[in-house]
């Protein structure tokens, strides 16, 4: 019984992130040196990230048989993601002025080192506006976008592949067939990656313990715990809501996703798993297509989990340094964030850089003020991280219900812990073009 429970994934992660805390609080020079090991992971990751996105978009638009079916499903995603981000933007902002974290520190910005945050100001103000954002989605060239792994362009360009191959019919079957086995190859090196997850997390907490220490939670721990109650609060209510009406239930789900949601706690990184929860979801009844289109993008246009950090930390500033802020003047954070948001996932360093980009617009709440946060932030990433990744999840399973894309007899059959077997292959669950009553071939 033990020596079956070890063997699954998610118990090996947990292990290691309590050794990674142990070997951070007793040996913090030997946790700081363990840092590659989670680096080394997530480049492993990303290294295999763009074949599948594109595999995975190409194959799935290809076998379309209706192309309205593809722009039904990106414009239902693009509303879904812009509710979900507001909710996540006024759920920070809420909490964090009933909960007012910052209040009493008396912090006074003279006093700040803000050579500290001076790589990060200079990137927002390099970063450009919204309209630059929008021309960095189409590549300078293909090769470019896979080399540099930039979401966005990807799924242009496997978008406007997938379209084509689409309309040759016949005549491009053969490159259909190629990049169904190119995929299969893909996951299986991904399967061999994930063996190391556990690793990968002890150091990666390690290395979090050993550098900044307990002390640094205790230190800020107000605005940690309000945090990660935000995130805890998103989850079971919005979320949960969501769930309720697409006819799954959420604590079900989130079971079935436990082996990624403790790497995602490992890593500090929602994009760890993102080859594995493309898997899970088809395995669980959602169509190719939509999964090949909502994962990539969510990760860009839906981070829950960063909205609700950007309203906390930038109200969180303007308590502790004493900063007076009217209704009127929330509420303008609040709407540059609906934009800049938008574009956190295509920057680097995106969530100080966001965030000093919005304060910078604001010319209100003091940009010194994110020294603040430097000694914290990294702790609050796991709750961001976590929250992404299922806000994610539970998206894609929503917009595949909407879009009639979810088989859920299947979906139901998973969730309650029966196998399918083994010649139902996932992504034939449903198509597009079927009704969510179609049975799945041999279930």
């Amino acid at each position: 019984m033990v020596k079956r429970l070890i063997g699954k994934l998610y118990v090996q992660v947990l292990i290691g992130v309590a050794v990674g805390i142990s070997v951070g609080v007793f040996w913090p020079d030997i946790g700081v040196d363990l840092k590659p090991l989670g680096d080394a992971f997530i480049k492993l990751i990303k290294m295999v990230f763009a074949p599948i996105i594109f595999a995975t978009v190409v194959l799935g638009i290809a076998k379309m048989e209706n192309m309205k079916e593809l722009g039904r499903v990106g414009a239902r995603a693009l509303i879904y993601f812009e509710i979900l981000s507001t909710f996540a933007l006024v759920l920070g902002l809420l909490v964090v002025n009933f909960v007012k974290p910052g209040a009493g520190m008396n912090v006074d910005v003279a006093t700040l080192d803000t050579a500290s945050i001076a790589s990060y100001t200079a990137a927002a103000e390099a970063g450009g506006g919204f309209m630059d954002f929008l021309m960095q989605i189409i590549p300078s060239s293909v090769t470019e976008a896979f080399a540099k792994n930039q979401i966005l362009p990807i799924l242009l360009f496997s978008t406007l592949f997938g379209i084509a191959l689409a309309h040759l019919g016949p005549r491009g079957k053969p490159m259909v067939d190629v990049l169904e086995s190119f995929s299969h190859g893909m996951f299986h090196i991904v399967g061999m990656i994930m063996r190391v997850a556990p690793l990968a997390a002890c150091g990666a907490m390690a290395f979090t313990v050993g550098k900044y220490g307990l002390d640094s939670i205790v230190s800020l721990g107000k605005l940690v715990a309000t945090m990660y109650l935000t995130c805890f609060l998103f989850v079971v209510i919005v979320l949960g809501f969501i769930s309720r009406l697409s006819g799954f239930s959420l604590w079900k789900f989130l079971k079935y996703l436990k082996e990624e949601l403790f790497t995602v706690l490992g890593t500090s990184s929602s994009e760890s798993v993102v080859p594995q929860l493309m898997t899970k979801l088809e395995k669980i009844g959602v169509s190719k297509p939509v999964v090949g289109l909502v994962i990539p993008s969510g990760l860009t246009f839906n981070p829950d989990g960063q909205c609700i950090y950007y309203t906390m930390a930038a109200i969180f500033i303007a308590q502790a340094t004493n900063t007076p802020l009217s209704l009127m003047d929330q509420l303008l954070v609040l709407g540059v964030l609906l934009l800049t948001s938008k574009g956190s996932a295509g920057v680097t360093g995106s969530g100080f850089i966001t965030l000093a980009a919005t304060l910078a617009t604001m010319d209100k709440i003091p940009v010194a003020g994110m020294v603040l946060l430097l000694g914290v932030d990294r702790f609050m990433s796991e709750a961001r991280a976590i929250t992404n990744t299922i806000g994610n999840a539970v998206g894609t399973m929503a917009i595949a219900k909407w879009v009639g894309a979810l088989n859920q007899q299947q979906m139901n059959r998973v969730l309650d812990d029966h196998p399918l077997p083994d010649q139902a292959p996932p992504q034939q669950a449903v198509t597009l073009n079927q009704t969510v009553k179609t049975p799945v071939a041999g279930a």
